[in-house]
């Protein structure tokens, strides 16, 4: 990737989207790291800095307009063009059983898994038209596949995100647009703790045919390739990075 190219990360405090600024950064691309938690985005931010990277952080609640219209226009202002994004934050909720599940949640967790997305794209994509193209990552999961006992709000989320994809990749790709999504098995991540109470299951990681969890790097470095040009051919796919646990 050129230096000159830039990458909006949301959800980039923690993770999946810690690793990806990072990886970003390492190919030279000037990251905007975006999340709601200050503290943890701007430590993101001094590390790519301290590694000799180009980062700024921007405090968004991506299920908030206003502030996902914010979040791209200090980015433009900052380094003047946007190339990739990766639409990674999302929460878990209560991760109950559906009917157990209120409405205060749903509307959560679908404003931030979902409509978060919508709202990146819908500002993201007007910036790249402009600059003749881009490429656009959604952080789906192995949950925008197949279903569970709990967490139904979250699992429908996930869903909701590949057939956005595809639609947005279907809409833009003869502006120079390509978008995917990729699909996390279970990795190493606060979420997955939350989603464990705080301890993961020490069979967890014997129930996924290569016999571990992922780390978050490995998420990241399939994120960075769909944006490369290594993946220009590439649009409207979800590419699932599950050691081989949906096979």
């Amino acid at each position: 990737m050129a230096e000159s190219k830039v990458a909006i990360v949301t959800g980039g405090s923690l993770g999946i989207g810690k690793a990806a600024a990072h990886a970003f950064a390492r190919q030279g691309t000037r990251v905007v790291v975006s999340a709601r938690r200050s503290p943890e985005g701007e430590k993101v931010v001094k590390e790519i800095k301290a590694g000799g990277g180009e980062a700024m952080f921007v405090q968004a609640d991506v299920s908030k307009p206003n502030e996902v219209q914010s979040l791209v226009e200090r980015t433009v202002a900052q380094f003047g063009r946007l190339d990739y994004a990766c639409n990674n934050a999302g929460i878990v909720g209560g991760w109950n059983q559906l009917i157990e599940i209120s409405e205060e949640q749903w509307d959560s967790v679908v404003g931030v898994n979902l409509k978060g997305v919508w709202l990146s794209m819908k500002y993201e994509i007007p910036v790249m038209e402009r600059n003749g193209g881009g490429a656009i990552v959604n952080v789906s999961s192995i949950n925008g596949f197949r279903g569970s006992a709990a967490g139904a709000d979250y699992t429908a989320s996930k869903h909701g995100v590949i057939g956005l994809t595809k639609a947005a990749a279907k809409g833009y790709a003869r502006a120079g647009i390509r978008v995917n999504a990729v699909c996390p098995g279970f990795t190493e991540t606060p979420m997955l703790l939350g989603i464990h109470h705080g301890k993961i299951p020490e069979d967890l990681g014997d129930r996924i045919p290569i016999g571990r969890l992922a780390d978050p790097g490995e998420i990241a470095d399939a994120i960075v390739w769909l944006c490369s040009d290594g993946a220009s051919y590439v649009t409207g796919q979800t590419l699932v990075v599950d050691g081989g646990f949906l096979a």
